[in-house]
This record gives C-alpha cells, structure tokens and sequence, in this order.
C-alpha cells in the first residue's frame, strides 16, 4: 500500500481533541513532550563517557590535549560520572578563581583532593 493509498481517518483519530482549546492543545503537546523526552534525560543525567567529558571541556575552553589530560585523571579516580565540567566549575567557584584557572592547577596536579564529586 503506497501513501497516497492510504484511508483518510484523520476525522477518526482527532475526535479526543475536537474539543479541546489552543490553550489545552498546547498544554497537551507540552505533556507528551515531556513523556517521550523523560527517558531520554534520564541517560542523559546517569551516562556519560570520556568522550562526552571532553567535549564539554573543549566547550569551556581548554584544549584537546587539556580536555584528554582532565577526563583521563578524573576517569582513574572515579569522578568522570559527576562530569568533569561541573567538577572543574565547582573547584572554580569554590576557590574564586577562573574555570581557565581551576583547569590548569588541575592539570599541575593541585587541587585533586579538593575535588567534590
């Protein structure tokens, strides 16, 4: 059966929504949305690998050797599941230096014990 072959039972299948206003249909939308993309940010949120690490250092400006260096030693010690962004931000923050900066002390091998995953 080809598409144009197809019976039209758009009538059929829309009757739920018939009386529904813009306003439900958007909060509808919005609901299932939700519920399909739910699983999907859920992985999101407990899986990672090395590569998706470095790739968001990479993003916050460090270079791909930087990036490789960071996420292999966070790797070795178990951290790479706390995300090695939010790890070098958070040691940023907590100390009142730069991202640049926390990354680089990082890579000098300072500041891993301070590392809060």
């Amino acid at each position: 059966m080809s598409s144009l072959d197809r019976p039209d039972d758009f009538e059929t299948r829309r009757k739920h929504l018939r009386e529904l206003s813009d306003a439900e249909l958007h909060s509808r939308f919005w609901s299932l949305v939700e519920r399909i993309t739910e699983p999907l940010v859920e992985e999101a949120r407990t899986h990672t690998s090395p590569g998706i690490e470095r790739s968001v250092l990479l993003r916050m400006g460090f270079s791909s050797a930087e990036a490789k260096a960071l996420v292999d030693r966070m790797h070795r010690q178990g951290m790479l599941g706390h995300g090695a962004g939010h790890l070098v931000l958070q040691l940023a923050l907590g100390k009142g230096i730069s991202v640049r900066a926390a990354g680089e002390a990082l890579l000098n091998g300072q500041y891993w014990q301070e590392l809060k995953p």
